[in-house]
């Protein structure tokens, strides 16, 4: 018996320009990539799609990845969840990640179906704003930028953090990595 894999709709990525799988939540993703250029001023090359994230969970390695990463004078400072359904759902999953990417937490968390979204702090886990509107432009982040601090997640958190990222993580079924 052969492995035979599904065929699936190619469309082109707003933001990479490579071909991708039209698959759950990926003309989502397209939306919210054309929003922050188009709207919040951000350059293509000021975001990262599909970021690996790599974590040792019991021992065991896992990987998996973050749809977008907003990055404003080298610093990452937004991570975005792109959604087909329930953004609500997806809150502590980005929020998890947001906290583990990098040695220090991603500022901002926020989940998109491309037509609303849900604007998260990262640190504190508290709602900023919903609504497309709230998610800030490329000049806001740069103000704010000046005037914070970066926070490392208290290591105590750390495994929670992992675990809980992981349980939300592998629910996603319909996403290229798994194709």
């Amino acid at each position: 018996m052969t492995d035979v894999k599904k065929s699936y709709e190619m469309i082109t990525d707003f933001i990479t320009g490579e071909m991708v799988p039209d698959i759950g939540a990926e003309e989502n993703r397209q939306d919210v990539e054309r929003f922050l250029v188009n709207e919040k001023g951000f350059s293509k090359e000021d975001i990262e799609v599909d970021v690996d994230i790599e974590l040792v969970i019991a021992g065991e390695p896992y990987k998996s990845q973050i749809d977008l990463v907003v990055c404003v004078d080298g610093t990452r400072y937004v991570a975005i969840k792109c959604a087909a359904a329930s953004l609500g759902s997806r809150e502590r999953e980005i929020i998890a990640a947001s906290r583990l990417l990098e040695s220090h937490q991603i500022p901002l968390s926020v989940v998109s179906d491309g037509k609303t979204a849900i604007v998260l702090d990262t640190v504190s886990g508290k709602k900023l704003g919903d609504g497309l509107n709230a998610v800030p432009s490329k000049e806001e982040i740069k103000k704010k930028l000046n005037s914070s601090e970066l926070i490392s997640l208290p290591v105590e958190r750390l495994e929670k953090e992992k675990l809980i990222f992981r349980s939300y993580d592998v629910m996603n079924v319909n996403v290229q990595r798994n194709i």
